[in-house]
């Protein structure tokens, strides 16, 4: 029975003081979610009813595609994590129990279901596979923030697909890729699918979705002609620079006196900040010093350089820059470089540049990569709104809120595994593997930040924990209160979830709360509207109002509630 009056859906006025995100602020004030520590949170009844409709969708689209739900441990032997090579990661929650042995609070599964598959799966009659679970995962996250939207424990869908070679894994991508659009398609959100890093999962290629929002932590490269890409790996021809000097013979040196930043440079010497030469001197594991290059008004971006450069990177410390580069700080430059140059892409081709000369105030200009200095080119930068893609479009930046993600790992965690099989002839393969992911919570995040107004949340209606809010405005022994009744039978007799407001409070504080909840649909019957023979109803996005005959309302209310988003 959902009665208000006894249900528990405890609605704030106010949200909490450290709430940023607007998801954050509306599912706290709904009575949807609580905290219970940095990063942890409780669903209360409301909200885990949403949860459960997002898990339902996911549930059913995987299952179309031959998804088999199965269910593994969130405690995992730390040996696993060892053999995959991930053991070392920052995030993992490690630790021992009773006898010493060490374990770990799982971030995802790709061990634990390849050494099922390793040890069950022979022969080529056993593939392809697609196991999925819907299970808590644990993250040990530097800086939880924003409500559901980064936590240290949530829940995560993840499928893992199993092939016989490439041919197969690209069957399993296409499949999901199917999966995923009528997942977030039925799930009601704006959404895009972008190109992105494969991180620390591994493998050879990966796409991510999201659901764009301005409370997004991630931002995506848009173009009308359908260029969409994280912006950790788009890239872009950048626009040209305006006013770049002529070019000169020589580099000149030019006295700068404290102008250790673009700025300072660019206003000294009259340039625009594109016409500059940023150097970045960072270390490398493995491999030392490097000296990257952008141009003065890009962004170096971290993620492409990590990944051009096949090391992980560091910045320089000071003493390193005196020492290993043979350079002032913010005067360093690579005319002269000691060590080796890596340039941005956006850097070639140009000429009469200014760059640091190496000595305290000193730039000099006029220089030109390629013939003062000879580096290897990377692309490195992070892509600006206004760059294009490769048909001309202009890039937009939006930020995202990011759902869900897929990953071809080819035999990342096959082979350390053991994940093999014998072909047609008994010659042994190893298995194609993939896996993808989806944050049933994410989604009702981004469903609140995309759709809700000043009021509160308006849930799409396949997410919404009710179908519809019954408001019962008579008291206890007055006709509109006996209608209510009757009309609460009625709606669920017809299939419908509906949450009833039943208790003894005031009109203003009943509607307000159904806003604040957000079911698409609100009907309301007051004495004014027995009088009439009419139930009032409120479509929830938009707030319109419409009146429906008593007489019939909850067939009624079904056909409308069919209409609605």
């Amino acid at each position: 029975m959902t009665r208000l009056s006894s249900y528990f859906l405890p609605t704030l006025k106010e949200a909490p003081a450290d709430a940023e995100a607007l998801s954050h602020k509306l599912l706290v004030r709904a009575g949807m979610i609580r905290q219970v520590g940095s990063g942890l949170w409780t669903y209360l009844p409301a909200g885990w009813r949403a949860h459960r409709k997002a898990e339902q969708i996911i549930r059913e689209e995987l299952d179309a595609i031959g998804g088999q739900e199965m269910l593994m441990p969130v405690l995992q032997p730390a040996e696993l994590w060892k053999t995959s090579g991930r053991y070392a990661i920052e995030e993992l929650f490690k630790l021992k129990d009773r006898r010493e042995a060490e374990l770990v609070l799982a971030m995802t599964s790709e061990e634990v279901v390849t050494t099922h598959v390793a040890r069950d799966v022979r022969s080529y009659r056993d593939l392809p596979l697609i196991l999925y679970h819907i299970q808590t995962k644990e993250r040990d996250e530097p800086r939880p923030r924003a409500g559901l939207l980064r936590t240290r424990e949530f829940i995560m869908k993840d499928s893992y697909s199993f092939d016989r070679d490439e041919e197969g894994l690209q069957h399993s991508y296409d499949l999901h890729i199917k999966a995923y659009d009528n997942i977030f398609d039925r799930a009601g959100l704006r959404w895009y699918r972008v190109e992105s890093d494969v991180g620390m999962m591994g493998g050879s290629a990966a796409h991510e979705y999201m659901a764009p929002c301005p409370a997004g932590e991630n931002e995506v490269a848009l173009t009308d002609a359908g260029y969409a890409a994280n912006v950790e790996i788009a890239s872009a021809t950048p626009q040209a620079v305006d006013g770049l000097p002529s070019a000169l013979d020589a580099p000149e040196p030019v006295e700068t006196p404290g102008a250790t930043t673009i700025e300072a440079v660019s206003n000294m010497l009259g340039v625009p900040a594109g016409a500059l030469i940023k150097a970045f001197p960072v270390m490398l594991d493995g491999r030392g010093p490097v000296l990257v290059l952008t141009r003065g008004d890009h962004r170096l971006n971290e993620l492409k350089l990590q990944n051009a450069l096949g090391a992980a990177v560091r910045p320089a410390e000071e003493g390193e820059v005196r020492d290993v580069f043979s350079a002032v700080p913010g005067f360093i430059g690579p005319v002269g470089a000691h060590v080796e140059v890596v340039a941005d892409e956006a850097l070639r081709g140009l000429r009469g540049l200014v760059a640091g000369g190496n000595e305290p105030d000193l730039h000099l200009r006029g220089v030109e990569p390629g013939r003062d200095f000879e580096p290897s080119w990377a692309d490195v930068r992070t892509v600006e709104a206004g760059d294009t893609d490769d048909s001309g479009a202009t890039i937009r930046i939006e930020p995202a809120i990011e759902v869900g993600n897929i990953f071809k790992l080819n035999t990342r965690y096959t082979v350390p595994l053991g994940g093999t099989y014998l072909d047609e002839g008994g010659v042994e393969h190893p298995i194609y593997m993939g896996c993808y992911g989806i944050g049933p919570a994410r989604i009702m995040a981004a469903a609140v930040e995309q759709y809700a107004d000043e009021a509160g949340i308006s849930w799409p209606r396949s997410l919404s924990p009710y179908d519809a809010e019954l408001v019962g405005l008579g008291k206890e022994g007055e006709p509109a209160r006996e209608v209510a009744e009757r009309l609460y039978d009625d709606l669920r007799q017809a299939g419908f979830d509906v949450l009833y407001d039943d208790r003894d409070a005031s009109p203003g504080e009943k509607f307000a709360d159904a806003e604040l909840v957000g079911c698409p649909l609100r009907l309301t019957v007051g004495k004014k509207g027995v009088e009439a023979g009419e139930v009032e109803a409120q479509i929830r996005r938009g707030r319109e109002k419409r009146s429906l005959p008593l007489d019939g309302a909850a067939e009624a209310a079904a056909e409308l509630w069919q209409e609605l988003a």
